[in-house]
This record gives structure tokens, sequence and C-alpha cells, in this order.
């Protein structure tokens, strides 16, 4: 299948969209993604420190395949995250994970909730898919409300799932199914 280039982002002043990863994207995505609080919430392939060979194993599709709909998240002209859907196989094909990410510095300002209303629909309708799930780790509220004002629903704990840094974690497990729309949609 092939995937757009671009999908713009509602945004009041118009500047965040999701695109494509490009190899220019390198400086940009070392500097944001080498961040302790960044890879703290996200899965081990997400390594920290996270370095500039890092940064090109992802680049080259060696970490995740990026000829799926995986997109940069681009702010003020510049790579600063990342959004994708990995497809589930046999009989779960039927759905698929999201997962996502933003730099520190563009935290607390609302980008994820509207990037993930933009891209959720986007996704499900692009791949057909009848179900979305997401996992997120117990400590990460901001990611969870995220979820959660695009009209997922936390399905259950998966109690000490995680080993991470040393600690074990719960895993929170939310979903969204076709029929399912995000409040005030």
């Amino acid at each position: 299948m092939q995937w757009p280039e671009s999908i713009p982002v509602p945004d009041p002043v118009g500047r965040v969209r999701l695109r494509r990863w490009r190899a220019d994207d390198l400086d940009a995505l070392v500097r944001h993604a080498d961040d302790p609080q960044v890879s703290r919430g996200t899965s081990d392939r997400f390594p920290f420190p996270y370095t500039r060979a890092d940064g090109e194993a992802f680049l080259a599709g060696r970490v995740i395949d990026l000829s799926g709909p995986v997109f940069a998240i681009e702010i003020d002209g510049e790579a600063c995250g990342g959004i994708g859907i990995r497809r589930l196989q046999g009989e779960r094909a039927i759905g698929a994970e999201l997962g996502y990410w933003l730099g520190r510095a563009r935290w607390g300002k609302g980008h994820m909730s509207r990037i993930v209303a933009t891209y959720v629909p986007w996704a499900m309708a692009a791949l057909g898919l009848r179900r979305l799930q997401a996992t997120v780790l117990e400590f990460n509220h901001a990611s969870a409300r995220v979820l959660l004002r695009n009209g997922f629903t936390q399905e259950g704990v998966l109690r000490s799932a995680v080993l991470k840094r040393g600690e074990i974690h719960d895993l929170r497990l939310f979903a969204r199914i076709a029929e399912d729309r995000a409040p005030g949609r």
C-alpha cells in the first residue's frame, strides 16, 4: 500500500504535520530521542542513551518497518517525535498496535492529543482495522489521557508485565474499536 507523504494536523497556528521520515532528520531525531524522560515511557526498541548509530538504524528501517504507516511528527519544521502502528498477525490481523513519542520540549502543549485525533481515524480507515490498541506504563498518565481523549477505553492492567531500568511496572491496555468515536467528534 502506498502511504501519503504527509498528513496535516489541525493546529491553531498550522505548524504541526505528520510526514515520512527522511535521512536528513537524523540530527533532530537524536537530539529529541536522547532524553531519559522520553525513553522511560517507551519500549526498549527506543534505547537510552539514544546514539547517532541508533538514529541511523531507525532511519534505515532496521528498528521498525518504515514502509508502513509510520510518520515523523514535525513541529515548526523539525522532526521531534514519531507515530505509527504495527499490524497484528494471524487471527488478530483485524487489529494493530499504536505507538508514539514526542520530544520533551514539545510536551504539555496539546500536540499529541491533536496528532492522535488526526492519525487514528486515518490509520484505521486506511488499513480497514476493527481494533487499535496501545499499552502505557502505569506512571505515564499523560499518554493515558491522550488515549482517553481520543476514544480509547482502558480494558485492563497487565500486572508486573514490564521490566524497565531495573524496576517492574504494570502495563495499562487501551483500545479503540471501529465503532468508537472520540468524545466531541
